[in-house]
């Protein structure tokens, strides 16, 4: 079978020598396939196809096991409970011009400094999708320091880019600005009693709520704050469960769903281990191909999060 066009209605495949016409009905995720044969091309309706995932129709199972309906609702007829957590560069936020996140650059560049008296910059390796702490140890092996010495000094390193981001937090938007679609994604979000909006990030967690509060988004996330961060731990696939298990503690009553949204592999690869719906946006450097090839079979992936109303439905919330 290949894809022989499409369009936002209708899509044409060729399958085992037969023309299959498929007509899209966008407002009940349908689409209805005819099949056309012989030179007259005589048309013969197959059948209706939900195109939604399956956890947004019918019933599956969350993460817990437990039985998910495609509404809001909980099996206890109580509005489901959702905690959605969300990496930050490249997700919810972007660098942009030669200030490029000029803040937290800076940060790492003045712990090279004052640890190992070394003029570096991250620039020198590819680090996105990467934590903080990974970053540090591969930047500093790069410039020569064994990874055995950088880990050691890993407290240090971590307390002295959070000591220069607090002392220039006023320069937080240099080069940063928030993705398109992000803020009103947030802000709906916010506005459900039932979701709990957090961070799970390579970010060092002060910083990450520097850059949060510094580009006016912080106030869409729940109080008080949660998530994981680099400052936690190295590895991005203990974060997601971190923050499970914060927000269970600051908000009893656990979730029926838990969902974390990211624009790298890595992310992909965290929610899947943390036990988390991943979903992954295009919005980083990272193609639609490469984020679903990280993922074990159950990723969602989204060109970015412009549509909010279609991001909801798809969570069933």
């Amino acid at each position: 079978m290949f894809l022989t066009s499409l369009t936002q209605k209708a899509v044409s495949v060729f399958h085992d020598g037969m023309l299959m016409s498929m007509s899209c009905k966008p407002s009940s995720f349908s689409i209805e396939v005819r099949l056309f044969t012989g030179k007259n091309k005589t048309k013969q309706k197959l059948e209706a196809l939900d195109l939604r995932p399956r956890y947004a129709r019918g019933v599956d199972r969350d993460w817990r096991g437990r039985t998910m309906e495609g509404d809001c609702c909980s099996s206890e007829g109580n509005k489901k409970r959702v905690l959605v957590t969300f990496d930050i560069d490249g997700t919810l936020i972007r660098s942009s011009g030669p200030s490029s996140n000029m803040l937290h650059g800076q940060a790492f560049s003045y712990a090279f400094l004052e640890c190992f008296q070394i003029h570096g910059t991250i620039d020198a390796i590819q680090h996105h999708g990467q934590t903080d702490p990974i970053i540090l140890v591969n930047t500093l092996a790069h410039y020569g320091i064994p990874s055995e010495v950088a880990e050691e000094k890993l407290p240090l390193l971590k307390s002295k880019m959070v000591e220069y981001a607090r002392a220039n937090a006023k320069n937080v938007r240099e080069g940063l600005e928030v993705l398109p679609g992000a803020e009103s994604l947030l802000e709906a979000l916010s506005l459900m009693e039932n979701v709990f909006i957090g961070l799970v990030t390579g970010n060092l967690e002060e910083i990450a709520w520097i850059k949060m509060e510094g580009l006016d988004i912080k106030k869409y996330f729940s109080v008080p704050n949660i998530g994981g961060f680099g400052s936690d731990h190295m590895d991005r696939g203990h974060l997601v469960k971190i923050a499970a298990e914060r927000a269970e503690k600051i908000f009893p009553g656990g979730f029926d769903l838990r969902v974390h949204v990211g624009d790298a592999p890595n992310d992909i690869k965290a929610a899947e281990f943390g036990g988390a719906l991943a979903v992954g946006v295009c919005t980083g450097i990272f193609s639609e191909g490469e984020l679903e090839q990280s993922s074990s079979g159950g990723a969602i992936v989204l060109p970015d999060l412009c549509d909010t109303k279609s991001f909801l439905k798809l969570l069933g919330i």
